[in-house]
């Protein structure tokens, strides 16, 4: 069957996933792999103080990124889509939308983005015994309890991002175990909401004032390959303003940035491992087994068929590396070059690995928000260099290079060698790895273990989306999750792995001992040039 018959007679699947700078749409086929794609580039907006996402902008988003994937399917194949096998949406992990019986947004989005829920996140990882980080959706509806935010009171239900898609487009609240986990914890063995927990949570006193109960406002938690409703005829009308798309479609259950990302790198199963590496880091490790204790740097997650994941995340990674890339570019542009500015990266980062493997005495801070890794709640990039520093351009690509991943190998030095969990590889995936070997290269050096990427990386997110919704409706042969993964999607896949080397693990830990003697200065200027102040 050609891509344009599998189009014509509904058979292929889309996965929509909603990430911090873009949109994006893949469509693929029944092999899975990619045939079409479209993408709306899009940006938070700091609101009163609170970093989010208007509803205008959600959903402008979402149907010019359809529109644009209709665009390349008709130049590809000449046809229009009308139905599709299935439908997967996600987006990134965590955050708050509330709303009240009337489906009303009680308050602006707040993103993952937000470290204001300090207060919130502290008193529940004590009263839980379980790491609750501040961008948690239970940390920030407690927040608004402690606050004595009035809008608590009315909520009726309350969601993630890609929850909040997937419930206006089918009229459906539930969400992949794995996307819950980034809500409240969940109950490994029971592959569900924590019930104690919850019980803890609603017999504290300020919360008990209220008439709802938490797993009353809670979306229903479903796992990989089940079933979560069908595309509404307002839902078809919503997404493709075009009028083609029919209703009835089955979506899958709909997903955070890291149970796709896990998807997309096929590392499900234990002693498996993946690094995103975007406008945010996060690594995320299947356990063998239980922490030995709460760590507030590892939080503990899910897969996307509800196995126990430690995870550890980061608000910040390759901004600050874009801006300085930004700048050579417009310094090569006022003396005419008109440099790619693809060519840039890659001259830039294959330079940066000739620099010295502890980056030559510089230093630098990638912080554009708070970063609770290292107890920061405001962040402003910096870049420092000791007076006898080798200061050259190679070292100070080198160094932010390293500034991208710094905080992210302070988290996994804990769960790596206080902890010891083992990883036979990581698989990296993201916008960091897009130049050849280098990101590769300088992640190996920071984790101290094999870091494999794939030529299917580049897809990321939409595509694992995409994988797990045909998961829902392709699954003829009763496959666990893993084992479709590998017979399915990955086998004969292509991709490289690099170990890594000694020196530059060496160097990195140099590194990463002048890194931390610097975050108190850090912190300092934060305070003096945060966004918030």
């Amino acid at each position: 069957m050609t891509e344009k018959e599998l189009i014509e007679s509904g058979q292929a699947v889309l996965g929509i996933e909603f990430g911090s700078t873009r949109i994006k749409a893949v469509l693929i086929d029944k092999a899975h792999n990619p045939i079409a794609s479209g993408a709306h580039d899009w940006q938070n907006q700091l609101v009163d103080g609170i970093w989010s996402y208007s509803e205008e902008a959600i959903w402008g988003g979402l149907q010019d990124c359809y529109a644009k994937l209709l665009v390349d399917v008709k130049e590809k194949y000449g046809v229009v889509i009308k139905k599709l096998a299935a439908i997967g949406f996600s987006g990134m992990m965590h955050g708050y939308l509330a709303f009240d019986k009337d489906k009303k947004l009680l308050v602006p989005f707040r993103t993952w983005r937000n470290t204001i829920t300090g207060e919130a996140a502290d008193k529940l990882t004590e009263v839980l015994n379980f790491n609750i980080p501040q961008r948690w959706s239970i940390a920030h509806l407690y927040q608004a309890i402690l606050n004595d935010e009035s809008h608590v009171k009315d909520i009726d239900y309350f969601t993630t991002l890609a929850g909040y898609i997937h419930w206006t487009l089918t009229g459906e609240k539930v969400l992949g175990i794995g996307e819950a986990s980034g809500m409240f914890p969940i109950d490994s063995t029971k592959r569900d909401y924590d019930a104690d927990m919850i019980a803890k949570f609603d017999a504290l006193p300020e919360v008990a004032k209220y008439s709802w109960k938490l797993a009353e406002i809670l979306p229903k938690v479903l796992m990989a390959g089940e079933k979560a409703g069908t595309l509404t005829e307002e839902g078809a009308k919503l997404l493709d303003v075009s009028g083609n798309l029919e209703a009835g479609i089955p979506l899958a259950p709909p997903e955070g940035d890291a149970g796709t990302g896990m998807t997309a790198t096929n590392s499900v199963s234990l002693r498996t491992g993946n690094v995103s590496a975007g406008t945010s880091v996060f690594a995320m490790v299947v356990l063998e087994k239980e922490l030995s204790k709460v760590y507030k740097e590892l939080d503990l997650v899910t897969t996307p068929v509800g196995d126990a994941v430690a995870m550890v995340h980061c608000n910040n990674c390759t901004s600050d590396l874009n801006a300085w890339i930004g700048l050579f570019k417009e310094f090569s542009d006022m003396f005419g070059m008109n440099i790619d500015i693809n060519d840039i990266y890659g001259k830039l980062y294959n330079n940066a690995m000739t620099g010295d493997e502890d980056c030559g005495g510089l230093v630098a801070f990638n912080l554009f928000s708070g970063e609770p890794v290292i107890g920061l709640d405001d962040g402003a990039p910096m870049f420092a260099r000791k007076a006898d520093a080798k200061m050259n351009l190679a070292n100070f690509m080198r160094t932010h290079l390293y500034a991208s991943l710094a905080t992210l190998k302070i988290g996994c030095d804990i769960l790596f060698k206080e902890e010891h969990v083992k990883v036979d590889t990581l698989y990296g995936h993201g916008g960091l790895f897009k130049t050849k070997g280098v990101g590769q290269s300088v992640l190996a050096a920071a984790m101290n273990a094999p870091v494999a990427v794939m030529e299917t990386a580049g897809e990321g997110g939409p595509w694992g989306m995409a994988i797990l919704a045909s998961y829902v409706v392709n699954n003829t042969d009763n496959e666990a999750f893993d084992e479709f993964l590998k017979n399915k999607v990955f086998k004969g896949a292509k991709g490289t792995t690099l170990e890594p080397k000694q020196e530059d693990v060496a160097g990195f830990d140099a590194y990463i001992e002048t890194y931390k003697a610097a975050i108190e200065a850090e912190g300092k200027l934060a305070q003096v040039l945060s966004v918030k102040a």
